[in-house]
């Protein structure tokens, strides 16, 4: 029997220059990842199914995701036609994608939304995937400033969308976010936050933040950081 080969194409046509374009994704039978960091960044054996989410026009460069806005209004197109279209060389990304042509699909991506105004959300999660990015190949420094970066849009959503069926994980990646980026204190707040609240139910995200700030506290430990003034995880 013959391996199954990962990836396969699909057809898009790009919402700014309508330019139908083939992008590779990978069979959802091989998207096994064998281990995740509690910001959710997944590990895989064989190909990473992160590598192509973001979807590039090679025509007008145009990137984006499949939760990204699925029309464009007059002034978004000349806002990016004007910012990065009009610059544009003609490169495909429809095939397999290196770390480096991953790590370009995303900063692409990132451009685009911001010279369109997409949702934070939507942007919150570019910025964050970069991150993830960085990660992959131990670049500390770019992926905690990444982590900041996106970090800084996960509140604006928070603090504008109100409250949604999402919450508690928004709440548990922002305290995750703080630990990762050493803001112990905020870290403890929005975890505490989650656990007390009692409109909140879920029961898996409010148990990882119980775990997370129980690592937190060894985390303070072992950086001859004084946790003792903070509540144990058994009292949020």
């Amino acid at each position: 029997m013959s391996e199954l080969i990962p990836l396969y194409s699909i057809k898009v046509i790009c919402i700014n220059c309508e330019y139908e374009f083939s992008t590779s994704r990978v069979r959802p039978s091989l998207k096994r990842a064998i281990r995740r960091d509690a910001d959710f960044c997944s590990y895989y054996k064989d190909e990473n199914p992160d590598y192509y989410v973001v979807r590039v026009c090679p025509n007008c460069g145009f990137a984006s995701t499949e939760n990204s806005v699925d029309k464009l209004a007059d002034w978004q197109r000349k806002a990016f036609n004007d910012q990065v279209g009009s610059r544009w060389q003609a490169r495909d990304f429809g095939g397999k994608r290196s770390w480096e042509n991953a790590l370009e699909t995303y900063k692409l991506a990132l451009i685009s939304a911001q010279c369109i105004n997409d949702k934070s959300r939507i942007v919150a999660s570019h910025l964050h995937h970069i991150a993830w990015m960085y990660r992959y190949k131990g670049e500390t420094e770019q992926e905690q400033r990444f982590l900041r970066y996106s970090l800084e849009e996960y509140i604006k959503v928070f603090e504008n969308d109100g409250m949604g069926g999402n919450d508690a994980r928004l709440m548990f990646l922002i305290g995750e976010l703080n630990r990762r980026i050493g803001e112990y204190s905020n870290a403890v707040r929005w975890f505490s936050r989650l656990v007390n609240d009692q409109k909140i139910t879920d029961a898996v995200m409010i148990r990882a933040a119980r775990e997370q700030w129980s690592l937190l506290r060894e985390q303070m430990r072992g950086e001859d950081t004084d946790p003792e003034g903070l509540p144990e995880s058994s009292s949020l």
